[in-house]
């Protein structure tokens, strides 16, 4: 019988051979990301002061954004710096819609619209399609929910139980998870971020 501590050690055993260059840097962003899924983590969108840089919200609290900012930290990528770098030199930039007057190294990079101005400016702008072949491993996609609320994910390299899309690593209330939802929402933005 497989228990969930096997599964795990056998998904940690994938990641190393990942992480050690048997696949490119976005499949090992997406297997960072799958990991993640294995952690306890209750939804929480409280302000939090954060230490800088590599400041994290607690390991058990999280939204959507902590997703993407915890599988680049795994390789040295820390967003909250980058981020919070960008917008000190470009505020301007950025959107303006939460009436600070300056940049907030606690908060800026854990903000979906300031991570899409980002990516944009420092990453690559793919194609928004309904086409689930343009979505690929590692990749960034962000989606308008409603309400004027906005919602960002990786795409992992498992497939959909009909095989025809990847899913996605998100936390959209429920904690981190593996979701099959790529379509669910209207998709605003699409990304590749790293090496």
């Amino acid at each position: 019988m497989i228990t969930k501590r096997l599964l795990k050690i056998l998904f940690l055993t994938l990641l190393f051979n990942s992480v050690s260059g048997q696949t490119d840097f976005y499949s090992r962003l997406a297997d960072s990301a799958l990991l993640l899924t294995y952690q306890e983590v209750e939804y929480d969108p409280t302000y939090v002061k954060l230490k800088y840089p590599n400041g994290d919200v607690p390991a058990d609290k999280g939204v959507c954004t902590d997703v993407i900012i915890r599988a680049y930290r795994k390789f040295g990528i820390d967003l909250q710096k980058e981020v919070h770098t960008d917008m000190t030199s470009n505020f301007e930039m950025y959107p303006q819609n939460w009436g600070l007057q300056q940049p907030d190294k606690n908060i800026d990079h854990r903000r979906v619209p300031n991570l899409m101005t980002f990516f944009t400016r420092h990453g690559t702008v793919l194609t928004i399609s309904q086409d689930p072949k343009d979505y690929q491993p590692g990749e960034i996609v962000c989606w308008r929910l409603g309400g004027g609320q906005t919602h960002i994910g990786i795409v992992s390299r498992q497939k959909s139980d009909d095989g025809k899309r990847y899913l996605i690593i998100h936390n959209i209330g429920a904690g981190q998870v593996l979701e099959d939802c790529l379509f669910n929402y209207k998709i605003i933005g699409h990304y590749r971020y790293g090496e």
